[in-house]
């Protein structure tokens, strides 16, 4: 079973690509196929259409796993919360916990590439 990833993003916060490697070793941690899409956003129009609440923004089945109540859209870095305090990008063991929800959930998405 697979899941689907969006990785949403902007241009100048290049932590997308940790969220991206991070999320593959997650997977193999899950044995999970990814279908991971990357869609950047680029004004704060399209910010507050998609709900964004800072780059990168990661949704697992459309869901953003890490929401957080009250978070208002931004064209801005965004920190997770992590063990370690706040980062650029969730741990592996934060993504693969997302992961396996997802996956239990039964969520499955249309297509999937391996990871």
């Amino acid at each position: 079973m697979g899941v689907s990833v969006t990785i949403r993003y902007l241009d100048g916060c290049r932590s997308w690509q940790r969220v991206r490697e991070r999320l593959r070793a997650a997977a193999r941690e899950v044995d999970v196929e990814l279908d991971v899409r990357l869609e950047p956003v680029e004004t704060l129009q399209e910010a507050q259409r998609l709900g964004l609440p800072g780059s990168p923004t990661i949704l697992l089945e459309g869901v953003d796993p890490f929401a957080r109540p009250g978070s208002v859209p931004a064209v801005a870095c965004r920190l997770y919360d992590t063990p370690a305090g706040p980062a650029e990008v969730p741990t592996i063991d934060q993504l693969a916990t997302a992961l396996r929800r997802c996956r239990a959930a039964g969520r499955q998405p249309a297509g999937m590439e391996r990871r």
